[in-house]
Protein backbone atom coordinates (compact mmCIF):
# COMPACT_ATOMS: atom_id res chain seq x y z
CA UNK A 1 0.00 0.00 0.00
CA UNK A 2 1.45 3.34 -1.07
CA UNK A 3 1.38 5.82 1.47
CA UNK A 4 -0.11 8.87 0.73
CA UNK A 5 1.89 12.06 -0.04
CA UNK A 6 2.97 14.92 1.88
CA UNK A 7 2.57 18.15 0.33
CA UNK A 8 6.37 19.70 0.08
CA UNK A 9 8.03 16.52 1.04
CA UNK A 10 9.92 14.47 -1.39
CA UNK A 11 10.81 11.31 0.63
CA UNK A 12 8.15 9.23 2.55
CA UNK A 13 8.39 10.41 6.32
CA UNK A 14 6.84 9.15 9.71
CA UNK A 15 2.91 10.97 9.39
CA UNK A 16 2.82 11.52 12.98
CA UNK A 17 6.86 12.92 13.13
CA UNK A 18 5.94 15.09 9.81
CA UNK A 19 2.67 16.67 11.81
CA UNK A 20 4.59 17.80 14.69
CA UNK A 21 5.40 20.66 15.71
CA UNK A 22 9.34 21.47 16.12
CA UNK A 23 10.52 22.48 19.33
CA UNK A 24 9.65 26.38 20.05
CA UNK A 25 12.58 28.73 21.40
CA UNK A 26 11.71 32.30 23.06
CA UNK A 27 12.29 34.74 20.69
CA UNK A 28 14.94 37.22 21.15
CA UNK A 29 14.47 40.51 22.88
CA UNK A 30 14.95 43.71 21.78
CA UNK A 31 17.84 45.28 21.92
CA UNK A 32 16.49 47.47 24.68
CA UNK A 33 14.27 44.51 26.64
CA UNK A 34 14.33 41.49 28.45
CA UNK A 35 14.35 38.14 27.33
CA UNK A 36 12.13 36.33 29.83
CA UNK A 37 10.90 33.48 27.85
CA UNK A 38 13.03 30.68 28.45
CA UNK A 39 14.07 30.61 32.11
CA UNK A 40 17.82 31.27 31.76
CA UNK A 41 20.01 32.15 34.54
CA UNK A 42 20.46 36.10 34.31
CA UNK A 43 24.15 36.81 35.84
CA UNK A 44 26.93 35.63 33.83
CA UNK A 45 29.11 33.53 33.68
CA UNK A 46 31.69 33.73 36.78
CA UNK A 47 35.38 34.17 36.20
CA UNK A 48 36.32 30.73 36.91
CA UNK A 49 33.95 28.85 35.11
CA UNK A 50 34.30 30.83 31.85
CA UNK A 51 38.26 30.71 32.12
CA UNK A 52 37.33 26.93 32.43
CA UNK A 53 35.50 26.87 29.14
CA UNK A 54 37.83 28.71 27.36
CA UNK A 55 40.95 26.57 28.67
CA UNK A 56 38.68 23.41 26.97
CA UNK A 57 39.25 25.00 23.25
CA UNK A 58 43.00 23.83 23.11
CA UNK A 59 41.81 20.40 22.61
CA UNK A 60 38.80 21.23 19.92
CA UNK A 61 40.52 19.10 17.78
CA UNK A 62 40.16 16.04 19.57
CA UNK A 63 36.90 13.83 20.62
CA UNK A 64 35.38 14.51 24.49
CA UNK A 65 34.76 11.58 26.77
CA UNK A 66 32.20 9.83 25.97
CA UNK A 67 31.46 9.35 29.40
CA UNK A 68 31.98 12.69 30.97
CA UNK A 69 33.41 10.22 33.36
CA UNK A 70 35.06 13.42 35.07
CA UNK A 71 31.55 14.67 35.62
CA UNK A 72 30.37 11.85 36.56
CA UNK A 73 32.73 10.99 39.42
CA UNK A 74 31.85 14.31 40.64
CA UNK A 75 28.36 13.81 40.79
CA UNK A 76 28.58 10.61 42.66
CA UNK A 77 30.60 12.14 44.86
CA UNK A 78 28.05 14.66 45.83
CA UNK A 79 24.95 11.99 45.95
CA UNK A 80 26.93 9.30 47.72
CA UNK A 81 26.33 6.87 44.33
CA UNK A 82 29.03 4.92 42.28
CA UNK A 83 29.82 6.62 38.54
CA UNK A 84 28.12 4.04 37.19
CA UNK A 85 24.95 5.08 38.41
CA UNK A 86 24.99 8.31 37.06
CA UNK A 87 24.61 9.70 33.32
CA UNK A 88 25.63 12.71 32.00
CA UNK A 89 23.57 13.97 28.89
CA UNK A 90 23.19 17.49 26.26
CA UNK A 91 20.70 18.72 28.64
CA UNK A 92 18.21 16.82 31.22
CA UNK A 93 15.84 17.10 28.22
CA UNK A 94 18.40 15.16 25.94
CA UNK A 95 18.49 12.19 28.48
CA UNK A 96 14.75 11.84 29.26
CA UNK A 97 14.40 11.42 25.51
CA UNK A 98 17.26 8.57 26.20
CA UNK A 99 14.72 7.35 28.76
CA UNK A 100 11.53 7.20 26.50
CA UNK A 101 13.26 5.21 23.49
CA UNK A 102 14.84 2.96 26.36
CA UNK A 103 11.25 1.60 27.63
CA UNK A 104 8.36 2.64 25.69
CA UNK A 105 7.77 1.36 21.97
CA UNK A 106 5.20 1.85 19.31
CA UNK A 107 2.09 0.58 21.58
CA UNK A 108 3.43 1.70 24.37
CA UNK A 109 2.00 4.92 26.72
CA UNK A 110 4.51 7.33 28.80
CA UNK A 111 1.80 9.12 31.38
CA UNK A 112 2.94 12.65 32.59
CA UNK A 113 0.72 15.91 33.73
CA UNK A 114 -0.60 18.67 31.66
CA UNK A 115 0.59 21.52 31.65
CA UNK A 116 3.95 20.43 31.94
CA UNK A 117 7.03 20.85 30.06
CA UNK A 118 6.39 21.44 26.44
CA UNK A 119 8.99 19.34 25.13
CA UNK A 120 7.79 16.11 26.71
CA UNK A 121 5.04 15.22 24.49
CA UNK A 122 7.57 15.57 21.24
CA UNK A 123 9.60 13.14 23.09
CA UNK A 124 7.32 10.80 23.17
CA UNK A 125 6.15 11.02 19.64
CA UNK A 126 9.74 10.63 18.09
CA UNK A 127 9.81 7.49 20.30
CA UNK A 128 6.66 5.82 18.70
CA UNK A 129 4.95 5.61 21.72
CA UNK A 130 1.41 7.22 22.90
CA UNK A 131 1.28 10.14 25.16
CA UNK A 132 -1.55 10.34 28.07
CA UNK A 133 -1.62 13.64 29.53
CA UNK A 134 -3.41 13.95 32.96
CA UNK A 135 -4.73 16.90 33.79
CA UNK A 136 -3.37 19.39 36.47
CA UNK A 137 -5.57 19.70 38.98
CA UNK A 138 -7.30 23.36 39.66
CA UNK A 139 -4.64 24.93 41.70
CA UNK A 140 -1.55 23.38 38.60
CA UNK A 141 -0.27 21.04 40.92
CA UNK A 142 0.02 17.23 39.30
CA UNK A 143 -3.27 15.03 40.39
CA UNK A 144 -0.65 11.91 41.31
CA UNK A 145 -3.30 10.10 42.25
CA UNK A 146 -5.03 10.48 38.68
CA UNK A 147 -1.92 9.59 37.11
CA UNK A 148 -1.40 6.71 39.04
CA UNK A 149 -4.57 5.43 38.07
CA UNK A 150 -3.90 6.66 34.15
CA UNK A 151 -1.21 3.74 34.68
CA UNK A 152 -2.02 0.63 32.32
CA UNK A 153 -0.86 -2.76 31.00
CA UNK A 154 0.74 -0.31 28.27
CA UNK A 155 2.61 2.23 30.39
CA UNK A 156 5.99 2.15 30.03
CA UNK A 157 7.37 5.93 32.01
CA UNK A 158 5.87 8.23 33.86
CA UNK A 159 7.73 11.50 34.49
CA UNK A 160 7.14 13.61 37.42
CA UNK A 161 8.14 17.33 37.07
CA UNK A 162 8.77 19.12 40.10
CA UNK A 163 9.10 22.03 40.70
CA UNK A 164 6.77 21.85 37.51
CA UNK A 165 7.39 23.95 34.24
CA UNK A 166 5.56 25.89 33.35
CA UNK A 167 2.84 26.51 36.61
CA UNK A 168 5.83 26.63 39.20
CA UNK A 169 4.10 24.16 41.95
CA UNK A 170 5.95 21.29 43.52
CA UNK A 171 5.29 17.74 44.14
CA UNK A 172 5.27 17.23 47.88
CA UNK A 173 7.77 14.12 49.40
CA UNK A 174 4.50 12.93 51.10
CA UNK A 175 2.45 12.48 47.77
CA UNK A 176 5.28 11.53 45.84
CA UNK A 177 6.19 8.42 48.15
CA UNK A 178 2.10 7.35 48.40
CA UNK A 179 2.38 7.52 44.29
CA UNK A 180 5.85 5.43 44.15
CA UNK A 181 3.57 2.87 46.60
CA UNK A 182 0.48 2.99 43.91
CA UNK A 183 2.25 2.58 40.96
CA UNK A 184 3.86 -1.18 39.70
CA UNK A 185 7.62 -1.35 41.12
CA UNK A 186 8.26 -2.29 36.90
CA UNK A 187 7.36 1.17 36.00
CA UNK A 188 10.31 3.66 35.10
CA UNK A 189 9.05 6.86 37.26
CA UNK A 190 11.47 10.06 35.89
CA UNK A 191 11.49 12.72 38.38
CA UNK A 192 12.20 15.77 36.43
CA UNK A 193 14.06 18.41 38.72
CA UNK A 194 15.51 20.74 36.46
CA UNK A 195 14.50 23.43 38.96
CA UNK A 196 15.09 22.18 42.24
CA UNK A 197 17.83 24.62 43.71
CA UNK A 198 15.04 27.36 43.29
CA UNK A 199 12.73 25.22 46.20
CA UNK A 200 11.98 26.75 49.19
CA UNK A 201 8.85 24.90 50.19
CA UNK A 202 10.40 22.42 53.30
CA UNK A 203 7.27 19.70 52.34
CA UNK A 204 8.83 19.26 48.27
CA UNK A 205 9.79 16.30 47.36
CA UNK A 206 13.81 15.92 46.66
CA UNK A 207 15.16 13.49 44.62
CA UNK A 208 18.62 13.54 46.28
CA UNK A 209 16.74 11.33 49.78
CA UNK A 210 15.10 9.06 47.55
CA UNK A 211 18.09 7.54 45.85
CA UNK A 212 18.41 4.07 46.26
CA UNK A 213 15.37 3.66 47.94
CA UNK A 214 13.47 2.54 44.60
CA UNK A 215 14.33 0.04 41.88
CA UNK A 216 12.76 2.15 39.10
CA UNK A 217 13.26 5.66 39.99
CA UNK A 218 15.54 7.96 38.00
CA UNK A 219 16.28 11.35 39.08
CA UNK A 220 16.88 14.25 36.89
CA UNK A 221 18.93 17.62 37.31
CA UNK A 222 20.65 20.34 35.16
CA UNK A 223 23.35 22.92 35.24
CA UNK A 224 21.16 24.81 32.64
CA UNK A 225 18.99 26.80 35.21
CA UNK A 226 20.70 27.09 38.83
CA UNK A 227 24.12 26.78 37.44
CA UNK A 228 23.72 29.08 34.42
CA UNK A 229 25.07 26.59 31.92
CA UNK A 230 21.90 26.73 29.05
CA UNK A 231 24.52 27.56 26.63
CA UNK A 232 26.42 24.13 26.99
CA UNK A 233 23.67 21.92 27.52
CA UNK A 234 24.24 19.41 30.43
CA UNK A 235 22.39 17.77 32.34
CA UNK A 236 22.70 14.50 34.55
CA UNK A 237 20.74 11.42 35.76
CA UNK A 238 20.94 9.07 38.90
CA UNK A 239 19.48 5.80 38.94
CA UNK A 240 19.85 2.18 38.67
CA UNK A 241 23.01 0.95 36.83
CA UNK A 242 20.85 -1.06 34.59
CA UNK A 243 18.35 1.57 33.74
CA UNK A 244 21.07 3.86 33.26
CA UNK A 245 22.97 1.50 30.77
CA UNK A 246 19.96 1.10 28.61
CA UNK A 247 19.94 4.75 28.34
CA UNK A 248 23.41 4.82 27.40
CA UNK A 249 22.66 2.77 24.66
CA UNK A 250 20.01 5.43 23.21
CA UNK A 251 22.18 8.11 22.70
CA UNK A 252 24.18 9.91 20.37
CA UNK A 253 27.62 9.14 20.54
CA UNK A 254 30.18 12.28 22.12
CA UNK A 255 26.57 14.06 22.94
CA UNK A 256 28.66 16.17 25.94
CA UNK A 257 31.54 18.32 24.61
CA UNK A 258 34.50 18.83 26.12
CA UNK A 259 33.52 22.44 27.10
CA UNK A 260 30.06 21.37 29.01
CA UNK A 261 32.10 18.71 31.13
CA UNK A 262 34.54 21.75 31.77
CA UNK A 263 31.84 24.23 32.62
CA UNK A 264 30.42 21.92 34.70
CA UNK A 265 33.21 20.77 37.09
CA UNK A 266 33.98 24.10 37.89
CA UNK A 267 30.33 25.42 38.69
CA UNK A 268 30.42 22.16 41.24
CA UNK A 269 33.92 23.94 42.51
CA UNK A 270 31.97 27.23 42.97
CA UNK A 271 28.72 26.03 43.82
CA UNK A 272 28.64 28.43 47.18
CA UNK A 273 28.99 31.43 44.92
CA UNK A 274 26.22 30.14 42.27
CA UNK A 275 23.73 29.43 44.71
CA UNK A 276 24.46 32.68 46.50
CA UNK A 277 22.78 34.12 42.63
CA UNK A 278 20.10 31.55 43.25
CA UNK A 279 19.16 33.21 46.31
CA UNK A 280 18.98 36.51 45.17
CA UNK A 281 16.75 35.06 42.38
CA UNK A 282 14.66 33.42 44.63
CA UNK A 283 13.91 37.03 46.57
CA UNK A 284 13.05 38.40 43.88
CA UNK A 285 10.51 35.88 42.63
CA UNK A 286 8.89 35.91 45.65
CA UNK A 287 8.91 39.55 45.37
CA UNK A 288 7.29 39.92 41.75
CA UNK A 289 4.76 37.16 42.82
CA UNK A 290 3.38 38.77 46.32
CA UNK A 291 3.08 41.88 43.95
CA UNK A 292 1.26 40.44 41.49
CA UNK A 293 -1.07 38.55 44.01
CA UNK A 294 -1.58 42.56 45.39
CA UNK A 295 -2.63 43.59 42.49
CA UNK A 296 -5.63 40.97 41.96
CA UNK A 297 -3.66 38.16 39.71
CA UNK A 298 -4.38 34.90 41.08
CA UNK A 299 -0.90 33.38 40.69
CA UNK A 300 -0.21 29.83 41.96
CA UNK A 301 2.57 28.93 44.36
CA UNK A 302 6.38 29.39 42.38
CA UNK A 303 9.03 27.45 42.89
CA UNK A 304 11.30 27.80 39.90
CA UNK A 305 13.02 30.94 38.29
CA UNK A 306 9.69 31.78 36.54
CA UNK A 307 6.14 32.67 37.64
CA UNK A 308 2.92 31.53 35.56
CA UNK A 309 0.06 34.39 34.79
CA UNK A 310 -3.24 31.76 34.33
CA UNK A 311 -4.37 34.55 31.89
CA UNK A 312 -6.75 32.05 29.66
CA UNK A 313 -8.17 33.19 26.62
CA UNK A 314 -6.67 36.82 27.55
CA UNK A 315 -2.95 34.92 27.12
CA UNK A 316 -2.09 36.43 23.42
CA UNK A 317 -2.97 40.11 24.12
CA UNK A 318 -1.72 39.84 27.93
CA UNK A 319 1.88 38.67 26.38
CA UNK A 320 1.45 40.80 23.18
CA UNK A 321 1.13 43.81 25.52
CA UNK A 322 4.59 42.82 27.36
CA UNK A 323 6.38 42.32 24.24
CA UNK A 324 5.34 46.15 23.10
CA UNK A 325 6.77 47.14 26.53
CA UNK A 326 10.19 45.04 25.55
CA UNK A 327 9.62 41.82 27.70
CA UNK A 328 9.90 38.74 25.54
CA UNK A 329 7.72 36.06 27.77
CA UNK A 330 6.19 32.16 26.77
CA UNK A 331 2.45 32.24 26.10
CA UNK A 332 1.02 29.01 26.06
CA UNK A 333 -2.47 29.65 24.64
CA UNK A 334 -5.37 29.74 25.60
CA UNK A 335 -3.58 28.77 28.74
CA UNK A 336 -1.40 31.18 30.61
CA UNK A 337 1.97 32.41 30.16
CA UNK A 338 5.03 32.26 31.96
CA UNK A 339 7.73 34.41 32.82
CA UNK A 340 11.36 33.72 33.74
CA UNK A 341 12.60 35.96 36.39
CA UNK A 342 15.33 38.18 35.23
CA UNK A 343 17.68 40.69 35.80
CA UNK A 344 16.44 43.68 38.45
CA UNK A 345 15.61 46.35 36.09
CA UNK A 346 13.02 44.20 34.44
CA UNK A 347 10.74 43.99 36.99
CA UNK A 348 9.26 47.69 37.69
CA UNK A 349 8.68 47.51 33.64
CA UNK A 350 6.86 43.85 34.36
CA UNK A 351 4.64 44.99 37.24
CA UNK A 352 3.91 48.02 35.68
CA UNK A 353 2.58 46.46 32.84
CA UNK A 354 0.02 43.96 34.42
CA UNK A 355 -0.74 46.44 37.00
CA UNK A 356 -2.20 47.67 34.18
CA UNK A 357 -4.59 44.84 33.20
CA UNK A 358 -7.55 43.79 35.20
CA UNK A 359 -7.86 40.26 36.24
CA UNK A 360 -11.22 38.84 35.23
CA UNK A 361 -11.25 35.48 37.26
CA UNK A 362 -9.67 32.51 38.81
CA UNK A 363 -8.81 31.00 35.31
CA UNK A 364 -7.68 34.26 33.17
CA UNK A 365 -7.51 38.07 33.13
CA UNK A 366 -8.74 40.46 30.60
CA UNK A 367 -7.04 43.36 28.59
Amino acid sequence: MTAPEQPGVSVRLRPEIAALPAYRQGRPAPADGFKLSSNENPHEPLPGVEAAVAASAHAINRYPDATALAVRERIAERFGVTADEVIVGAGSVSLIAQFITAAAAPGDEVVYSWRSFEAYPGLVTVAGATSVRVPNRPDHRHDLEAMAAAVTDRTRVVIVCSPNNPTGTVVTADEFERFMSAVPSDLLVLLDEAYIEFVRDEASVDGRTLIGRYPNLVVLRTFSKAYGLAGLRVGYAIGPVAILDAARSTAIPLGVTAASSAGAIASLEVESELLARVDVIVERRDRVRAALIAQGWKIPQAQGNFVWLPTGDATTAVADRLFDAGLVTRAFAPEGIRVSIGEETSVDILLRILGELVPASQEGAAV
